[in-house]
C-alpha cells in the first residue's frame, strides 16, 4: 500500500473515531498519539477546548522511555499519577485512530492499574 494512501486512511479512521468521542470537565477524553520516538497523552475537555493535564515520553520524568509496549506501559502509570493529581478519576480513552493492541493496549492497561476508569 502507498504511503500517501495508509497516512489517508488513518486520518479518515481518526476523524471518525472523534465524531464520537467528546470529553467534559468530569469525563475527559484521553487522547493517545504515538510517533516512532515519542508517546503522548493528553486530558482534555472538549468543552472548553483546554488541556487539563499532560504527559509525554519526552518530559524530564520520563526520561530515556522509547516509544515502545514497555514505555508505553510506563507512559501509562504517569499519567494515571498525572490525572489523579490533576482530579481526574474517569476519562473517555482515544485511540487516535490506533487499533487497541500492543502499546495501545499496555497504555490503556498500565492507566486502569494506576486507578483511572477507561
Amino acid at each position: 500500500m502507498r504511503a500517501d494512501k495508509k497516512c489517508d486512511l488513518m486520518k479518515r479512521r481518526r476523524w471518525r473515531i472523534r465524531k464520537k468521542i467528546v470529553g467534559t470537565v468530569e469525563r475527559p477524553r484521553m487522547s493517545v498519539r504515538f510517533t516512532h520516538k515519542n508517546i503522548y497523552v493528553q486530558f482534555i475537555d472538549d468543552d472548553a477546548g483546554n488541556t487539563l493535564a499532560s504527559v509525554s515520553t519526552r518530559a524530564k520524568s520520563a526520561d530515556g522511555l522509547a516509544a515502545n509496549a514497555a514505555g508505553a506501559g510506563e507512559i501509562g502509570k504517569l499519567a494515571g499519577d498525572v490525572a489523579k493529581a490533576a482530579g481526574i478519576k474517569t476519562v473517555v480513552f482515544d485511540r487516535s485512530g490506533a487499533r487497541f493492541h500492543g502499546k495501545v493496549k499496555a497504555l490503556a492497561d498500565a492507566a486502569r492499574e494506576a486507578g483511572l476508569k477507561i
